[in-house]
């Protein structure tokens, strides 16, 4: 089973892999001897920070900004061969910032559209290479979050457009699945992670009364980018420690 972990000579890109989620998984496919490149909005890999949740040692870093479809489009890989295509990107406003219109644009923008524009830009290398795509959705899409309608209706787009690309694109040989991760400890949680109360009654919920890590979620990545998943398309794997039962 090692063996089939192993993504030696495979390539990598983890679009979002600058920090958090994303990153974890990039270093994960990193270590197991894949060629990774990571994407980030910005401008250069030394403006990320350890602190932020942020390791880009030995990934090649490419800036890109997700919410603009013309970058995607026209965003100049640095290989010509593409094995495995992880779509890790995300955003969210609080303060009830996405009940206004222009809010609601923007995380549907980076959470949802960004996802299959990337996925379209990337079709036929993964055509190509016979490969794997995943999603990276969230547990919100199986349940309301009240305060954040955008982050809510894009996640679940996005476990949708997981089932309806796993189907439309396995005569390709595109293996297309996805991760929906629950309360993950990133710079993107602090919202809940660094308020002591919240941080309890979240705790509380999670049947292993701890909070998950991007290695968590790297794991299922790893998985389903193996051939140990060779069966499964269109299907998102819920990584939440139990939160959702």
């Amino acid at each position: 089973m090692a063996s089939e972990l192993e993504f030696t000579g495979k390539q990598v890109l983890v679009v979002g892999g600058s920090s958090g989620i994303g990153n974890g998984i990039a270093q994960a496919f990193r270590t197991r001897g894949a060629h990774v490149a990571v994407c980030g909005t910005r401008a250069r890999h030394t403006e990320y920070l350890a602190e932020e949740g942020s390791d880009l040692t030995g990934l090649a870093y490419a800036q890109l900004d997700v919410s603009n479809p013309g970058a995607i489009e026209a965003f100049k890989p640095s290989f010509d061969r593409l094995d495995i295509l992880v779509l890790a990107q995300g955003a969210v406003i609080y303060r009830r910032g996405e009940f206004e219109m222009a809010g609601f644009r923007k995380v549907v923008e980076v959470n949802l559209m960004s996802l299959m524009a990337c996925a379209t830009r990337f079709h036929s290398m993964l055509r190509d290479s016979k490969g794997a795509l995943i999603m990276v959705s969230s547990t919100a899409a199986y349940h309301s979050t009240m305060g954040n309608p955008a982050y809510n209706a894009s996640k679940t787009g996005a476990v949708g457009l997981t089932r309806t690309l796993g189907e439309a694109w396995a005569e390709d040989g595109i293996r297309v699945n996805g991760i929906a991760p629950g309360l993950v400890d990133t710079k993107m949680t602090k919202v809940t992670t660094d308020n002591p109360k919240r941080l309890e009654g979240a705790l509380s919920r999670i049947p292993l009364r701890r909070l998950g890590t991007p290695a968590d979620m790297a794991g299922a990545a790893l998985f389903l980018a193996s051939p140990l998943s060779s069966y499964i398309i269109g299907q998102t794997l819920v990584v939440d420690g139990g939160l959702i039962l």
